[in-house]
């Protein structure tokens, strides 16, 4: 596996993320074509920072204050220069950054620093720069927050940001004061690491290292390096720490109705299926001043969430739908293999889903369809023709 470390031991902003993974060997042409639709073409130079050759990027914007949908709608007009699993990305971290912000401050917030075409070229320029990379996994070690105090559009605040603080308790990340003095740590630095974050440190075991890349900051005190580290490594053969199932990240909607039938949510969950759900379910549940309800939740992942969210509110009438950004999940390998199958003497060729854990087959499912319409042409219970597939199958795949 391909593991990508970050060590953000002086703290973390975006322009420290992106010049850290560009310098670990990200794509440097698509990460400056993905920014420049934000802004002018980036500057981007080798420095050093307390005797550490480092690369600063600077995007050289000027301050700007958004709402969220303003933010979004920048992103879509850069949709044309940045890969779709990127942009995906840079909006589930201004979601994240917004949650913190409502948070902190209460509903319909702007953006203020973090909402300026730079900041928004930052996020662009590092979640381009992480598509680039092809990590199969990402590590965030302990982040240096900083201490003291700072001054922003809000007037004097304490270090960490209260935003900062709220995006990492959210996050599960460890943090750690550090020895520096002002804030190490930006908000928008912790959305995104706690965005890319796959893993734990516990889950790394034993790796080479494959490059190492350090993103500087702006200032450069004498005491310390300000840069923080990015490390591509690659896991030993026969790590068991990392040889487990592989990841992927998935949004999660929810909604709680008690004014739709039976009929209605199984419809409504069919639809959802159908526009590319991973999975939907709904699940009873007692409500305020004990009516009956249901809990739907829908599985999907992050680049198809609004759109779902609306078909949710479309087709179930709810005026609030609930997201759970960027769950990362275990996935079994899984594939379709097709058996020949006899019942009565009669032969067919069936597909059966089958799932793998470490190359072995530890799982097998009829198809639901093929053996409901298999059971009605032979007039027997279909529970009894899954019986059949599913024996038959594991007695032939599982050996092969």
């Amino acid at each position: 596996m391909r593991i990508l470390v970050f060590e953000p031991f002086h703290g973390a902003a975006g322009d420290m993320i992106t010049g850290a993974l560009l310098d670990c060997g990200a794509d440097r042409d698509t990460v400056l074509r993905a920014m420049s639709a934000v802004v002018a073409e980036p500057s981007i130079a080798t420095v050093t920072r307390a005797g550490i050759r480092a690369v600063k990027v600077d995007t050289r914007a000027t301050p700007a204050h958004r709402t969220l949908a303003e933010v979004k709608q920048r992103l879509r007009e850069a949709s044309a220069a940045v890969p779709e699993e990127a942009l995906a990305m840079a909006g589930r971290v201004f979601d994240r950054i917004n949650a913190a912000e409502e948070e902190v401050h209460g509903a319909r917030v702007h953006f203020h620093e973090v909402g300026a075409d730079d900041a928004i070229a930052d996020v662009i320029g590092a979640c381009t720069a992480l598509n680039t990379l092809h990590a199969d996994g990402v590590v965030v070690l302990p982040i240096a927050l900083g201490h003291g105090t700072a001054t922003g559009s809000h007037g004097i605040f304490p270090i960490p940001a209260p935003a900062t603080t709220a995006i990492l308790r959210h996050s599960g990340l460890e943090a750690t004061p550090g020895d520096g003095v002002g804030e190490l740590c930006t908000p928008t630095g912790a959305a995104l690491l706690s965005e890319f974050s796959t893993m734990t440190a516990a889950e790394l075991g034993t790796c080479t290292i494959i490059s190492t890349g350090f993103g500087a900051g702006t200032r450069d005190p004498a005491h310390a390096p300000n840069v923080l580290r990015a490390m591509v490594m690659e896991t030993v053969e026969g790590n068991t720490r990392t040889a487990g199932l592989p990841q992927d990240c998935v949004d999660i909607l929810e909604t709680n109705v008690d004014d739709v039938s039976g009929e209605v949510i199984a419809h409504a969950i069919a639809r959802f299926m159908d526009a590319g759900a991973r999975d939907a379910s709904a699940v009873p549940i007692i409500m305020k001043k004990g009516r009956p309800g249901f809990l739907i939740r829908v599985i999907c992942a992050g680049d198809r969430s609004t759109k779902m969210a609306e078909l949710m509110a479309r087709e179930l009438g709810t005026l609030g739908i609930r997201c759970t950004p960027a769950v990362h999940r275990f996935i079994a390998d899984r594939t379709i293999e097709e058996v020949d199958v006899a019942i009565g003497g009669r032969h067919r060729i069936v597909p059966v889903k089958c799932g793998r854990m470490h190359g072995k087959i530890y799982m097998v499912k009829a198809e639901f369809e093929n053996a409901r319409a298999w059971a009605q042409e032979l007039g027997i219970p279909v529970r009894q023709v899954i019986h059949t597939i599913e024996e038959t199958a594991r007695a032939l795949l599982v050996k092969r």
